[in-house]
């Protein structure tokens, strides 16, 4: 496969099966499954526009309210994950639309937040209560009730309100690929900033690559976000360099798991969209080109196919890519 046929593949939220690692930071152990915490969530809307919540039944929170979220549990893919924990704590059924956002406290806890429908069951009632929750019901954005366990999830609910009205990234859900290692793939993209469109010129576009032309992957970072990864590979390639260039991680393209075998293929990679660009303007720099990789494990590669090149550009132009939250 070429690799402008695997660009195009990841832009559109495809996967690619992970084959090695081109760079991995020493640290005291990998981040696998064993040491990071995935989790779920759910947005949910009915007919009335009303998003779906449950109440907690946990001392620490007995009686506050909550989208349906829960840890994943051994041997689950984040689909189903995701129905179980909206069975257990609503009583419904659902069926995802789209992944929404990816809340992260670096790679130890991830949670995949989910924009999805009811396709069944019923709302579980106060005589229903038990130890995943105490009820579930339906409420306007505006009169939600006021003990929130958590107020993170506002932005979730306010995501879902817009992608319903105008989504601004195509539809996305996981793909199932193994991966025994939290990771991430990066596009990393270096555009021109010299080109003026309204003279004609073009602007160009060049992809860091590793140096048998894959996009590189790299192992997430223990105790750091996942941003900071991007920012790391950068830093060990063009070290004299890099206090004069800017990495702005601008989502993620795809998300790749696969539960079945715990240990083994549990992991998770993440193909993230990142823009490289100069801070500012020196004029011993040259904007036109993109800064040498000081490390022989890597290189530069044009693109040349004007199509691609175009789609690049319009995903760091429309910020549309699956965005990314620390909390």
């Amino acid at each position: 496969m070429s690799l402008e046929d695997t660009v195009e593949m990841l832009l559109k939220g495809e996967g690619l099966e992970v084959t090695e690692l081109h760079f991995a930071p020493e640290q005291k152990k990998p981040v696998t499954r064993k040491n990071t915490c995935f989790a779920v969530c759910a947005v949910i809307f009915n007919s009335k526009n009303e998003v779906l919540m449950i109440q907690e039944p946990k001392a620490v929170c007995l009686g506050s309210w909550y989208l349906p979220a829960g840890r994943m549990e051994d041997g689950e893919s984040i689909e189903e994950a995701l129905k179980r924990e909206v069975k257990e704590e609503a009583g419904i059924d659902c069926q995802p639309i789209t992944m929404l956002q990816i809340q992260e406290k670096g790679p130890s806890w991830i949670r995949f937040a989910f924009l999805a429908e009811k396709t069944g069951g019923s709302l579980k009632t106060p005589e229903e209560a038990n130890a995943d929750s105490l009820q579930a019901q339906w409420y306007d954005r505006e009169s939600l009730p006021k003990n929130i366990r958590k107020r993170d999830i506002l932005t979730l609910i306010d995501a879902g309100i817009r992608y319903r009205q105008s989504p601004w990234f195509s539809e996305l859900l996981p793909v199932d690929f193994p991966c025994d290692v939290v990771c991430q793939r990066l596009l990393l993209a270096f555009t021109s900033r010299d080109a003026n469109p309204e003279n004609g010129d073009e602007e160009h576009v060049w992809l860091l690559l590793s140096k048998d032309s894959q996009l590189p992957v790299a192992a997430s970072i223990e105790a750091q976000t996942l941003a900071f990864t991007a920012k790391k590979l950068v830093k060990y390639c063009m070290p004299s360099i890099y206090e004069q260039l800017s990495v702005n991680t601008c989502g993620i393209l795809g998300v790749q798991h696969n539960g079945r075998a715990p240990g083994q293929t549990d992991g998770v990679c993440l193909n993230t969209f990142v823009q490289l660009e100069y801070k500012e303007e020196e004029e011993e720099i040259s904007l036109s080109s993109p800064p040498k990789p000081e490390n022989a494990g890597f290189r530069w590669h044009e693109v040349t196919n004007q199509s691609l090149r175009t789609e690049i550009l319009q995903k760091i132009q429309e910020g549309s890519v699956l965005p990314v939250q620390s909390i």
